[in-house]
């Protein structure tokens, strides 16, 4: 084991408001990629910035010197197509340049629209293909469990994501062996492509529908730093059991001409419909 693998047990999870901030500015990175790229999903990034920024400035033991330390937390972001916001945060934190971040989806980039393992240095697994996350974050936390390792296993998902049913397989699966080293982050803004989700294919009762499935689930505010990192310092909810936070979010948090606007899951901002985004979330971070 290299000696960098120490910092993952030191690392202190910065200020609250150098959290906010780095959320900030997820949000301004990943819509202004999606805009000099003419694709992307920046309703989900935003929903979801507040999020990344509590995971890796509080939350995960990660080390951006050594990204595949065997004993680092494991992330899994399995909503992939909000590429724009993971790649933002992991330049944030150091495991890629930030001016790397220029050359999202052009052609031959490592930054492709979905995240690749074998290119970006802190991506833990390919995602995209919805529904596979989860079983993905489950076999790690089982591995995780027979090794007797003390890493955690955290995946995020979209709402929309759970009508796959591979995360009801999941799902029973971690209830089954009482995986309380894995912790699934709902991001439930709400909206999926092209409908809400309520009237795609109806989720509700949500929290009640993990509950039944034998996990520990806390609901929160997916944008109240504080709240997002109490809960995760909490872990596990309850012992013998994986873990559910549930996030109430915001499609498009932090611009209000995005927000809870369905046509924002999939859209690419017009230059004026940038400068604008960019001067309320200029005006947010002040």
């Amino acid at each position: 084991m290299s000696a960098t693998h120490s910092t993952l047990n030191t690392r202190a999870p910065v200020p609250l408001e150098e959290m906010r901030r780095q959320a900030n500015l997820i949000r301004r990175r990943s819509l202004t990629m999606v805009h000099r790229a003419g694709i992307g999903h920046p309703g989900g990034d935003f929903s979801s910035a507040d999020l990344l920024s509590v995971l890796y400035f509080g939350v995960l033991r990660i080390d951006p010197r050594d990204p595949r330390a065997p004993d680092r937390d494991r992330f899994f972001m399995s909503k992939g197509h909000c590429s724009g916001a993971l790649y933002a945060v992991l330049a944030a934190a150091g495991f890629i340049p930030v001016e790397q971040l220029d050359t999202y989806m052009a052609p031959l980039s490592d930054l492709n629209g979905h995240p690749d393992r074998n290119k970006v240095p802190g991506v833990e697994a390919s995602t995209g293909a919805l529904g596979h996350g989860l079983p993905l974050a489950t076999g790690a936390a089982l591995a995780a469990r027979i090794q007797g390792a003390p890493w955690r296993s955290y995946v995020l998902t979209g709402d929309g994501e759970l009508q796959e049913g591979s995360n009801w397989e999941a799902a029973m699966t971690a209830g089954h062996y009482g995986l309380d080293n894995l912790t699934l982050i709902i991001d439930r803004n709400g909206f999926q492509q092209g409908d809400a989700t309520e009237d795609a294919m109806r989720l509700e009762p949500l929290a009640a529908k993990w509950r039944a499935f034998g996990w520990a689930v806390a609901e929160v505010d997916g944008h109240d730093h504080a709240q997002l990192l109490r809960t995760f310092q909490s872990l596990p909810l309850e012992p013998g059991k994986p873990n559910c936070v549930l996030m109430r979010t915001v499609k498009g948090k932090g611009v209000s001409f995005m927000e809870n606007r369905v046509e924002w899951h999939h859209h690419v901002p017009t230059a004026d419909e940038l400068r604008a985004a960019l001067e309320e979330l200029e005006e947010a971070a002040g």
